[in-house]
């Protein structure tokens, strides 16, 4: 697979760990150009070192996908950097302790909101924008499980997650025939240590979350994501496009 993204540009966010981070690797392995962005210097940095010492091509810009007018600029970098937006990993979340809601600081969940919901509208808009002008690309979403299901001490959490999930079924319908194709996934429990502190208080009370009996770990989804980036799942989607 070393030569499979030759010659693509990639931008992930949330870049600076977890499956930001794997995916970013594993697309530099891979031979696209990784511009690697993420709010925290340190996690951002680190990850373009590694890329480059595994011989790939990798740039850091600090963004806080959150805000609007940064996504922009973001965008418009990454173009300037390396030529080209073909494909876009949308991986920033905030996470925090878990809270119920009586507890819940005003300030800092508004900041949970727009990490985990407006930054992927922000994100999105400045992305097809970019792609419509050139002729397609291919956007991957990263969701979570807990869009899905619920757990009382992350309801914040699960709120910013459901409405990303609401918002996105009837995004990918609409631009196919313009060339660009929209997948999002949503991993279930990951082999982190915040995912595992929280399940683990759950799976204690008797509630199954599972089904492999071990948890998910970041370079599964990683593979995941670069198969959805793939030119033989463009196809794939093509075909299935035509016969419907």
């Amino acid at each position: 697979m070393e030569q499979t993204f030759r010659g693509k540009t990639v931008l992930v966010t949330g870049a600076g760990w977890g499956i930001g981070a794997a995916t970013a690797l594993l697309y530099g392995a891979c031979g696209a150009k990784v511009i690697v962005s993420d709010t925290s210097q340190k996690g951002g940095t680190d990850t373009v070192s590694k890329i480059n010492r595994q011989h790939g091509t990798a740039t850091y810009i600090k963004t806080d996908v959150g805000n609007a007018a940064a996504c922009k600029k973001l965008v418009k970098r990454t173009i300037e950097t390396y030529g080209s937006i073909d494909i876009a990993c949308n991986n920033s979340a905030i996470f925090g302790e878990p809270l119920y809601r009586a507890d819940i600081n005003r300030e800092a969940f508004d900041r949970k909101v727009d990490l985990n919901l407006n930054s992927l509208h922000n994100c999105m808009q400045y992305e097809i924008e970019a792609m419509l002008k050139q002729g397609g690309g291919i956007i991957v979403n990263t969701s979570s499980i807990l869009g899905t299901i619920g757990l009382a001490s992350l309801s914040q959490f699960i709120e910013a997650k459901y409405s990303m999930t609401a918002l996105l079924q009837y995004i990918p319908g609409e631009y196919p025939v313009r060339g660009i194709h929209i997948n999002t996934i949503a991993p279930a429990f990951i082999d982190i240590a915040l995912l595992k502190d929280m399940s683990q208080k759950e799976t204690a009370g008797g509630i199954k979350l599972f089904p492999m009996d071990r948890y998910g770990t970041i370079q599964e989804v990683a593979g995941l994501v670069l198969w959805l980036s793939s030119d033989e799942t463009h196809l794939l989607s093509t075909v299935f496009n035509d016969t419907n």
